[in-house]
Order: structure tokens, then C-alpha cells, then sequence
């Protein structure tokens, strides 16, 4: 299970413009990026995805450590990989996140 990522482009302009903000280059004043998707829900939605794609690959090692002969070992460890790979680009994400708060609360105003 692969990590949503068509909402990347729209979470960077929306940055770009808050970016655009504090540089003194304000839009229009009350002008809100129209359509836009919400931080915190795409924040969310991921660590779901992420979260429902560790639980699928846990489930599919138990069902092949228990037996099952529909679950063969390829396609466990595929699923474990990505479930990995999965957490890795998360926390990467987490990080530049604590990293741009790090930053923004060291601007000196």
C-alpha cells in the first residue's frame, strides 16, 4: 500500500503562499488559496495510510506464520517493505516538519 501523494503539490503552495506571507509579499488581503486541502487532514490521512499498511503487513505475516496456504512468502515480505518504507518516509516528513518549526520559531521578528 503506497502513501497518497497527489495532495503534495497542493500542501507546497499553500506553504509557498504562508511562505510568501511573512515575507512581507502579501496577496490580497482575506485571499485564501480556494480548494485547498486542509494540513492537519492530509497530516492525518497519511499516518492512516501509513498506519492501515503496517496493519495489513503484520496480518498477512501472522496468516503466513500460522499456515495459511493463500499467503505465500513473497508477497509478506513485499507488503513488510512497504509498510517500512512507508514509516521511513513518515518520519522523514516528521522530521523536516519539527525541523521548519525549529526555523520559523528562531525567525527574529
Amino acid at each position: 500500500m503506497a502513501i497518497d501523494t497527489r495532495q503534495i503539490d497542493q500542501m507546497l503552495a499553500e506553504l509557498k503562499s504562508a511562505s510568501a506571507l511573512t515575507g512581507g509579499k502579501s496577496p490580497a488581503a482575506g485571499q485564501v488559496p480556494a480548494g485547498g486541502p486542509d494540513f492537519a487532514e492530509v497530516l492525518k490521512s497519511t499516518i492512516d495510510q501509513v498506519s492501515a499498511a503496517q496493519a495489513d503487513a503484520q496480518k498477512m505475516a501472522v496468516d503466513f506464520s500460522s499456515g495459511q496456504s493463500d499467503v505465500n512468502l513473497q508477497d509478506v515480505m513485499i507488503n513488510l517493505q512497504k509498510a517500512s518504507l512507508s514509516f521511513q518516509q513518515m518520519v522523514q516528513v516528521r522530521n523536516r516538519l519539527v525541523s521548519a518549526y525549529h526555523d520559523i520559531m528562531n525567525i527574529q521578528v
